[in-house]
Parts: C-alpha cells; sequence; structure tokens
C-alpha cells in the first residue's frame, strides 16, 4: 500500500451477544480469545491504525495486546445497533484515512491475504470492496472515505450493507481464498465448527 492512500481498520465489537449468552468476543476459540483472531486479520491488513469499537462488555479490553496503531473507542449507544458502533468508529478514525475496512469482532478466520488484494481494488474508481465466496458477500469490507459522511447517517441495526447495495458498479468484489469471509460465531455450538488444522 502506498503511502499516499493511508487506511484504517474498524473491529466491531460492541454486540450484545443474545444468541450466544453474552461474552461471546471473551469465549475461546482454537484456544485463543475470539476477539484475538479478529484483531489479528485487522492489524494484519495495510493499516496505519486499528480502531476497536466495544460496547457492554469491557472485559475484553484486558485481553487486547499492546499495539501502537489499536485504540479502542466505547460506543456509548451500542445499544441501538451495529450502526451507532459504525459510526463511534467512524468519527475516531484518522482523517487522512482514504478508506476504511470494517471487520466483525466475530468472525476469525478472515483470510490473510484477503486484505491487501481489497486495498488495490480501491486505489481504482471503487467506493467499496467486499469479498466474495462460493456467490456470497462478505467480510470485512472496505469503504472509502467518500462513503463515510452516509455511513454517518445510518440508524439502529443498519450496517454497512444498507449503503452497499445502492452502489452498483462502485463496489468491486475480490474473490475469497475460502470461506473465513463468510464464517462467523453466533452460538456457543459454533465455537467448535470449523477448527483450525494443528
Amino acid at each position: 500500500m502506498h503511502a499516499a492512500m493511508p487506511l484504517s481498520a474498524l473491529i466491531l465489537a460492541a454486540g450484545q451477544s443474545r444468541r450466544f449468552g453474552g461474552g461471546k468476543l471473551r469465549a475461546l476459540w482454537n484456544a485463543r480469545p475470539l476477539i484475538l483472531w479478529a484483531l489479528e486479520a485487522a492489524l494484519a491488513a495495510p493499516v496505519t491504525e486499528v480502531i476497536l469499537v466495544w460496547g457492554g462488555d469491557p472485559l475484553i479490553l484486558p485481553l487486547l495486546p499492546p499495539d501502537p496503531r489499536l485504540k479502542t473507542v466505547h460506543c456509548q449507544d451500542h445499544l441501538q445497533g451495529m450502526g451507532a458502533s459504525l459510526a463511534a468508529g467512524l468519527k475516531a478514525i484518522d482523517p487522512t484515512s482514504a478508506g476504511a475496512y470494517v471487520f466483525l469482532g466475530d468472525m476469525p478466520r478472515v483470510p490473510a491475504e484477503l486484505t491487501s488484494n481489497m486495498a488495490k481494488a480501491l486505489e481504482g474508481q471503487a467506493r467499496a470492496v467486499a469479498p466474495e465466496f462460493d456467490g456470497q458477500r462478505g467480510h470485512p469490507v472496505l469503504l472509502s472515505a467518500a462513503l463515510f459522511p452516509k455511513l454517518l447517517t445510518l440508524t439502529g441495526d443498519q450496517g454497512a450493507g444498507t449503503v452497499l447495495k445502492d452502489l452498483g458498479d462502485s463496489l468491486i468484489l475480490v474473490p475469497a481464498p475460502d470461506d473465513g469471509c463468510l464464517f462467523d460465531i453466533d452460538r456457543p455450538g459454533d465455537l467448535n465448527a470449523a477448527k483450525l488444522k494443528p
């Protein structure tokens, strides 16, 4: 990624984990807290900063390793849904950033090579880039800074998908090497799914 186009990463980690029964991002998947897998993927992306947006579970904060690129933001309106979390993260982004990846805290298997390919796709006329596997759009998504004002108007549980569906050809889909861009943890039973190979 060339220096003229700095990128940021947001990790949305403010959900209530209702289907899981609470405390989801602290649960162990492959012997590590779930949130650390998402953080590792975000830090591996070509970004100058990673902003983790948390809500009702401050116990995830002591789990985070020190990293000069990482900062945390508390979304006071996290009960309102994903739109509020996204807005809280966007407001904390470096104003010189050309775009931001949006990672979800409960997705531990984002393919490592995916984010650099997405960054290259954004260098053209794209306003957003998303991975695709088996005909399904996945995460993370990479959003151009041109979309930030519109994203800040989202309310309730509206996520970036509300904006993406109106982009047409300005949304570039990048093939993902595996289904890690689709795999998330919703319920405790999912923790045993798709274990990493030893």
